[in-house]
């Protein structure tokens, strides 16, 4: 049987009535075009389930032709309540604003972090998908990024995006004020972080590379 790679979406889709949001669809679409390119089973899971609200902004250019497997699989998600960490091999976070306000609070999605953390499995995020790692607690109290080498979204970028004065908070420094060692590259260049089995990728620009480091992390 194959192993299986749980990929976690958004499902919040505005940033404030005037700014629509969600799944920014490149960084879903690459890492799961390269997970099943490498015979892994992929579940998608949502804290709501059911459809995913895609950026408007991750569509231009006619992104979505390229990606109609991987957009068929954002239709019907599973919620992420319902999942069990123990089947899975590796815990992926795929970005977009939307995970900004609904991935820090998400207690299930703490819950899993830990589980895929203390297992000593695959955990990888790109762009604002870190945002799911500024909740969890691991069982020794400390937080789950303290002392972790990572990438994500940076200031500079989210300023260079004019949303950061709608953000609740801005990645780079609140992972950093957990204690994390937040890497950053050029805007908008692309950009891993592997630090033993945790993968991030700073932007959308990232996200194939941050996918690739991730399948060579789940192959030892």
């Amino acid at each position: 049987m194959a192993e299986k790679i749980l990929v976690v979406v958004t499902t919040a889709d505005k940033i404030t009535d005037e700014y629509k949001t969600g799944l920014w669809l490149s960084e879903f679409a690459e890492p799961y075009a390269e997970f099943t390119a490498n015979g892994y089973e992929v579940t998608v899971a949502s804290p709501k389930g059911g459809d995913v609200p895609l950026d408007p902004n991750s569509l231009e250019g006619g992104e979505q032709d390229k990606w109609p497997e991987a957009i068929s699989r954002l239709k019907d998600t599973q919620v992420l309540g319902d999942i069990q960490g123990d089947e899975y091999a590796g815990i992926f976070l795929p970005g977009g604003h939307g995970t900004m306000f609904d991935f820090p609070s998400n207690k299930k999605l703490q819950e899993l972090l830990v589980h895929f953390a203390e297992a000593d499995k695959g955990i990888g995020a790109v762009c604002h998908g870190p945002a799911g790692f500024v909740g969890p607690v691991l069982s020794n109290g400390k937080p789950l990024v303290e002392g972790r080498r990572l990438t994500g979204f940076t200031n500079e970028e989210e300023v260079d995006t004019k949303l950061a004065q709608y953000m609740p908070f801005l990645l780079e420094t609140e992972l950093t004020e957990l204690g994390a060692e937040f890497v950053t590259a050029p805007k908008f260049t692309e950009h891993v972080e592997v630090d033993g089995k945790l993968v991030t990728g700073q932007n959308p620009q990232s996200s194939e590379n941050a996918a690739k480091e991730f399948v060579k992390v789940l192959s030892k």
